[in-house]
């Protein structure tokens, strides 16, 4: 089975000094560029959003981590982020972007956020990750990056629902926590639904003795 490592979200604005920063969430980028050496697909994702998106606060004039009501749902309001073609949308400076053979675009639709590298939060729209993976004859996919509790869980959850074969990799992701335990609660969900949790440590192991994944 052929497996690809997603990297989720691993943006300026998710890390420390970032519009949105994740609780030390460049940590993880060493943890993440040594693991990419045991994938023969490597793809990443960015948050891309245009200016006024619904996911903004300022939009509404509310403070930041309201919830109002939208016609897909709940959402959740955030600070400025990741705003196309900006340095805070640019990837973490230290990340090894040679070995990424792929980008994948979200949150691009003014009107509608996405958590999941897959679908946007109403179901509407496909980003092109699953074609991508189709077409490179993936089946099984480890996933790292930023947040555990929000984007890493929502993917997850949609790779899952798409058939593939789904690891988590735990200490190559970090939380935001809004509410305290929210990514523990997250990596629960994924094993509940069908997924894996794994230590990089075991896949670094599993490689050194069988030179494959």
């Amino acid at each position: 089975m052929k497996r690809a490592l997603l990297i989720v979200d691993i943006q300026n604005d998710f890390c420390p000094g970032g519009a949105l920063a994740v609780p030390d969430g460049d940590r993880i980028v060493p943890v993440v560029n040594g693991l990419m050496e045991l994938f023969p697909e490597v793809v990443a994702t960015k948050d891309w959003h245009p200016p006024g998106h619904i996911s903004f606060a300022s939009r509404f004039a509310k403070p930041v981590m309201t919830t109002i009501d939208t016609p897909y749902g709940p959402q959740m309001l955030w600070p400025d982020h990741c705003i196309r073609d900006t340095p805070g949308a640019e990837f973490h400076s230290e990340l090894a972007l040679a070995a990424i053979r792929h980008v994948v675009y979200k949150g691009c639709d003014p009107e509608i956020d996405s958590y999941s590298a897959f679908f946007d939060n109403a179901r509407r729209q496909q980003t092109d990750l699953h074609r991508y993976l189709q077409e490179t004859e993936v089946a099984g996919i480890f996933l790292c990056g930023l947040a555990t509790d929000y984007c890493v869980l929502y993917s997850a959850l949609d790779a899952l629902e798409l058939g593939y074969d789904v690891t988590v990799i735990e200490d190559a992701c970090q939380g935001v926590n809004v509410v305290a335990g929210d990514s523990d609660r997250a990596l629960r969900s994924i094993v509940a639904a069908g997924g894996r949790c794994v230590m990089s440590a075991t896949l670094i192991h599993q490689w050194d003795k069988e030179g494959r994944l």
